[in-house]
């Protein structure tokens, strides 16, 4: 009989207990594997790849690759074998390497066999396209484990406080981690629904055991959250409630402490490759340029725009985001990851379409106007207009540009050659400004109102620590969750924050809603308006712990309160520490380069002019007085250079490559991965960048151009 009671008493309290904190550990299976499947879609193209070309040829791994590799794959939730992974990169390296060689020997074949005509650069760029292919692909899945843990880090600090904030007041580490798991981001929330399938599927027998071989997994990248657990769960074995307390809070001070020493030899470490990516993507090859038109010049045609398109278009750009993508691994995580965009009402806006169609409108027609020297000369459009292929600037009234043809075509041995005229350089300079001007509009239009809505929810972030401590002490005066809003909202009145606590008070009282519902409800929600993760964490701590009583309500927002303050004054002082070097490698981008590229273009307008002017023809009547010089030009053959409205262009989409590159790189370096602060900055720095390389481009080329016309004028008569 008494047996009898104590079922029934435990059945009725624990039905209880289990309705109250809404845990249902049953469907952790079904539900791991729904969710990985509906957010883990950035990474299915490559396991499918690995599942077919992977499973062509079986290459085994030697044991110490295969053990890598495994827990590689295992980080990052890859459904792929160890030599899925090795095969994929042997036969990709196999299939380009032998497609370009077939290419190559076609070339050949078509021209008679002619082995001059073995097209050596594609064949070039074949090899080294294969090779890249199979370093880069026989390193993916540390780099996809790499990033997992980069994405997941940024997590840790609010996990941590989720579970210590849960445990101060119900001691029970599977109800905190499930708790958790259910309101944390993607991937951390998947990597702890994965201990509890863990034991569903029987590979551990308890949550603690799947828990420490979680932990493992962090050996080596993150001691202090292996630490912090370890606090935690040192907590349950205290028998002194104010020990078990005092445990778990040193559990989360670790935690940050970690982030910040990371952060703080970060900044230091940074610096060099950050110097060492400008030097080698931006400054050398920009003061290069300068040698190009003499080179090709020199080299009698074996220099080609084509070579330098490949060369500043393709390796180049292709090396600075190489070495930019080392630098970005060397960031630890935990500190300033992107806010819940996808949340804002505005974000539908965002994400349309129409902001490309729009800019595509306006710059278009700046794009046909470049190609104007290629449809007057390789089209039947000036004819049908009744217009000449060219003019001279004297027949245009230009005579003080002297008597050179506004485009500048030179006819060849092997063909039309150019354009090398002045006219056409200038009309040049408007094709990569139509690019930039293409993204700078679509982007500002895009994210114009989104981030004025971000301003707005960072002034309610700063204000949101004071309120907080409003929140806690209401609670802890008995004021109930449904009414303690309106009261703090009145005392917040004129601040961003009474905004958000006037909106939760609404939802409830006018619309009759949950406090829960109030705030995350997806289409009234007051958090729709202000996504904040750092809101969104401290609202599910109150909805969570008001279930417990006002009083640990109250606690619990104090202990967020101060978690505040202390991520406040790290963030700050990182900030501090990252501002110098955000500021210089900001300015080298969307100054230094810009500028240096301008002048340099002006200094190839300058030489192309100069050695057109002094053609050996042009100097029959004044070689007596010239002496040797003839004997020197003979060298430079002036129809085999580069034409300089080819260099622009290369060198314009250069810079545009460059500063999405660069600016990607310092607005993650600053505030981790934020796809509406990258994507205003990127329109902002290409709108700064790429104006001050054309006006600085456009008088450089006018002011060389007209002061060559001036020496030489006399010269050659």
């Amino acid at each position: 009989m008494a047996k009898e009671t104590v079922d029934k008493i435990l059945r009725k309290y624990g039905s209880k207990i289990e309705s109250e904190i809404n845990s249902d550990s049953g469907n952790y299976s079904s539900s791991y594997e729904t969710f990985k499947e509906e957010l883990s879609k950035e990474y299915s193209g490559y396991e499918r790849w690995a599942n077919s070309l992977g499973n062509i040829i079986k290459i085994k791994p030697s044991k110490k690759d295969e053990e890598k590799i495994k827990k590689s794959i295992n980080s990052a939730h890859l459904s792929i074998e160890p030599w899925q992974a090795i095969s994929l990169s042997v036969v990709s390296f196999l299939l380009v390497f032998l497609i370009g060689l077939l290419i190559s020997v076609a070339v050949v074949f078509i021209n008679n066999g002619n082995f001059a005509s073995f097209p050596l650069l594609f064949f070039f760029l074949s090899v080294f396209t294969a090779l890249f292919l199979f370093s880069f692909l026989n390193g993916y899945p540390e780099r996809i484990a790499r990033r997992w843990r980069l994405k997941a880090s940024s997590q840790m600090v609010p996990a941590i406080l989720y579970i210590v904030v849960y445990m101060r007041h119900t001691s029970n580490l599977e109800k905190a981690i499930q708790f958790a798991s259910e309101h944390l981001e993607y991937p951390l929330s998947l990597d702890f629904k994965k201990i509890f399938y863990d034991v569903e599927v029987g590979k551990f027998s308890t949550i603690k055991e799947s828990l420490d071989n979680y932990l493992e997994s962090w050996r080596g990248y993150s001691s202090e959250f292996i630490e912090g657990f370890h606090l935690i769960e040192s907590s349950l074995f205290e028998p002194d409630e104010a020990r078990r307390i005092s445990t778990l809070e040193k559990a989360l001070q670790v935690v940050l402490d970690g982030v910040y020493e990371k952060m703080l030899k970060f900044s230091h470490t940074v610096r060099s490759p950050l110097t060492n990516v400008y030097m080698l993507g931006v400054v050398l090859p920009t003061l290069g340029l300068a040698l190009i038109p003499l080179a090709s010049a020199m080299l009698g045609g074996l220099l080609t725009y084509v070579h330098v398109f490949i060369l500043f278009n393709l390796i180049i750009p292709f090396l600075v985001y190489y070495l930019t993508e080392n630098v970005l691994e060397m960031r630890p995580g935990g500190y300033g990851e992107t806010n819940l965009l996808e949340r804002n009402p505005l974000y539908p806006k965002y994400k349309s379409q129409s902001h490309y169609r729009k800019a595509f409108l306006i710059t278009f027609p700046l794009f046909l106007i470049s190609l104007i020297p290629l449809i007057f000369q390789f089209t039947p459009v000036p004819e049908s207009l009744g217009l000449l292929k060219d003019y001279t600037f004297s027949q245009l009234g230009l005579s003080f540009l002297g008597s050179g043809s506004v485009f500048g075509f030179v006819s060849t041995s092997t063909g039309t050659n150019g354009p090398f005229g002045l006219g056409a350089l200038l009309l040049g300079m408007l094709f990569p400004i139509s690019i930039a001007l293409f993204f700078s509009i679509a982007y500002k239009s895009k994210t114009k109102e989104l981030i004025v809505e971000r301003e707005k929810t960072k002034e309610l972030e700063a204000e949101f620590n004071n309120s907080l401590f409003q929140l806690g002490n209401r609670l802890g005066n008995g004021v109930p969750p449904e009414l303690v809003f309106g009261k703090v909202a009145e005392s917040s009145a004129g601040l961003r924050s009474g905004d958000f606590f006037r909106r939760v008070n609404y939802n409830v009282r006018q619309m009759g809603m949950s406090v829960d519902g109030a705030i995350f409800d997806k289409q009234r929600g007051a958090l729709r308006l202000f996504p904040s993760n750092l809101i969104a964490t401290s609202m599910r701590i109150l909805i969570e712990s008001s279930k417990k009583g006002l009083k640990i309500a109250a606690m619990s927002l104090m202990s967020i309160s101060e978690y505040v303050k202390n991520l406040d004054k790290i963030t700050t002082r990182l900030k501090d520490l990252l501002a110098e070097i955000i500021s210089d490698m900001k300015s080298n981008m969307t100054f230094l380069a810009p500028l240096l590229s301008g002048i340099v273009i002006g200094l190839a307008a300058m030489i192309t002019s100069i050695l057109g002017m002094l053609q050996l023809g042009n100097l029959s009547a004044t070689s007596s007085s010239l002496g040797t010089l003839t004997n020197l030009l003979s060298i430079f053959q002036y129809q085999s250079m580069i034409p300089p409205y080819f260099l622009q262009i290369s060198i314009g989409i250069y810079l545009v490559e460059i500063i999405f590159i660069l600016t990607s790189t310092l607005v993650t370096i600053d505030s981790g991965e934020d796809k509406l602060e990258r994507t205003s900055k990127i329109g902002i720095n290409l709108k700064r960048g790429m104006g001050l390389y054309f006006v600085i481009a456009l008088l450089s080329i006018l002011a060389l151009y007209l002061l060559s016309i001036f020496v030489l004028g006399n010269l050659i008569g």
